[in-house]
């Protein structure tokens, strides 16, 4: 436990700083969309090419790795969006509520901390999840989000706006590059590899000090709330999805699996359930403030849960590694 502890506390540890850095207003709350673009289009997709190339090609498109967290990302969308609508909330807001709930955050956080964890083979099956969500659950939640206004027409207008959205995203091209690098057996000349490594050493500590930036912003900072927002607050419920059900679906999903026969390695189902069990990502939140959602609502979110999951996630990660 003490382990767990040492390797989890400085990546929250991060996010705190950033979280009190803007808070007391020492850097501008200003500067969040500078940092975002340095994190996003330099450092993380440096990162992300460091890992695709290292990693053998059969364990980054294992089938079943995908299929596993697919068919989880179905099931909690799913399930998010029953319990919103019964909550008297509309299409657009339920929607970025079931993405907060099925899209953990895997970029700033998933990634560098699995590794830690776990080592460098937990990098394969979550830069498999990272693409699922990245393509599939956001593409399906942003159509599932324009049913209010622009019935299924609109829905699919909208889900190929989102594909065209990840075809402009550098995050998946830094794996695609880095599993052709790592196939045909490349090497970078060391002039272009050294400075895409210190980007790579970059991006974990810069992005969780600009997540904690984010969370810093007041209220009033975030985009309008949405025509469809309730007065009644589901906050507590959607953080509760995410920390909780979402790993336990995840792990059920796995166990069935491996015991139905499914080649799902034992392994690549550990980190699959252990970033189930991270806070919601918070890329969210600017995706429902683009869209006319509550952003404030998925601010909170985004807020509570990577608050609890410092000991949510601690826990999960000690119950699942402890020695049998």
């Amino acid at each position: 436990m003490i382990h767990i502890f040492e390797v989890t506390c400085p990546f929250f540890a991060l996010v705190l700083l950033g979280w009190a850095v803007g808070r007391r207003g020492w850097i501008s709350l200003d500067a969040i969309p500078a940092l975002n673009i340095f994190v996003l289009y330099f450092a993380l997709p440096c990162m992300l090419y460091r890992f695709a190339a290292a990693t053998p090609i059969a364990r980054l498109f294992d089938a079943t790795v995908f299929g596993t967290w697919w068919v989880c990302a179905i099931l909690m969308t799913g399930l998010a969006l029953f319990a919103a609508r019964r909550w008297g909330i509309g299409w657009n807001d339920a929607a970025f509520g079931a993405l907060v709930v099925a899209f953990p955050n895997s970029g700033f956080i998933g990634v560098p901390l699995m590794v830690d964890l776990l080592g460098p083979g937990a990098a394969a099956p979550a830069i498999a999840a990272i693409s699922v969500d990245m393509i599939f659950t956001t593409s399906l939640c942003i159509a599932i989000s324009r049913l209010d206004s622009a019935g299924s027409h609109g829905a699919k207008r909208a889900a190929v706006q989102a594909l065209k959205g990840v075809a402009a995203n550098p995050l998946p091209w830094a794996i695609v590059v880095g599993c052709l690098v790592n196939g045909t057996d490349t090497q970078l000349p060391q002039a272009l590899l050294k400075p895409v490594t210190m980007l790579a050493d970059a991006a974990s500590p810069t992005a969780l000090f600009t997540l904690g930036l984010v969370l810093a912003r007041p209220a009033s900072r975030v985009g309008a709330i949405g025509a469809s927002s309730t007065q009644r607050s589901d906050v507590p419920l959607v953080v509760g999805l995410k920390l909780i059900l979402h790993p336990l679906v995840v792990f059920a999903a796995g166990q069935t699996a491996m015991a139905m026969g499914v080649p799902l390695d034992p392994f690549a189902a550990l980190v699959l359930t252990l970033m189930a069990a991270l806070p919601s990502a918070s890329n969210v939140t600017m995706l429902a403030e683009r869209f006319g959602a509550d952003a404030r609502r998925i601010a909170r979110i985004v807020l509570i849960s990577t608050t609890l999951a410092f000991v949510t996630f601690t826990s999960v990660v000690a119950v699942l590694t402890r020695p049998t």
